[in-house]
């Protein structure tokens, strides 16, 4: 059973700093591209950034310098470091991994596309 686990959210004020995790299992992590999706109160889900299995990396511009994706095949867990967090990055924080089948797409087409963890929860707030 595929198993995504996010971890990390809290309640920070801006210009801080989070680290947020996603703990797989149930499939060959090392071989599969792997995504960060989040989602602001009453909006839309929005893409956030992507891995691929060889580990190029890619970001949504209004994250593009806060924000690294990583990974870490052996423990197989992928991980969002952001700093200089501004309000507008609240959100529940999603980790996304790509079905085998599924089109390699840079960014997920929705809720339809990949497993899903169930999120964390980020705040940034005075």
């Amino acid at each position: 059973e595929v198993q995504l686990a996010e971890s990390g959210g809290d309640l920070v004020q801006p210009g801080g700093s989070l680290k947020l995790s996603c703990s797989a299992s149930g499939f060959t992590f090392s071989d599969t591209r792997m995504y960060w999706v989040r989602q602001a109160p009453e909006k839309g889900l929005e893409w956030v950034s992507t891995i691929t299995s060889g580990g190029t990396t890619y970001y949504a511009d209004s994250v593009k310098g806060r924000f690294t994706i990583s990974r870490d095949n052996a423990a197989s867990t992928m991980y969002l470091q952001m700093i200089n967090l501004k309000p507008e990055d609240t959100g529940v924080y999603y980790c996304v991994r790509r079905r085998p089948g599924d089109a390699q797409r840079l960014v997920p087409s929705g809720r339809d596309f990949g497993d899903w963890g169930q999120g964390t929860q980020v705040t940034v707030s005075s």
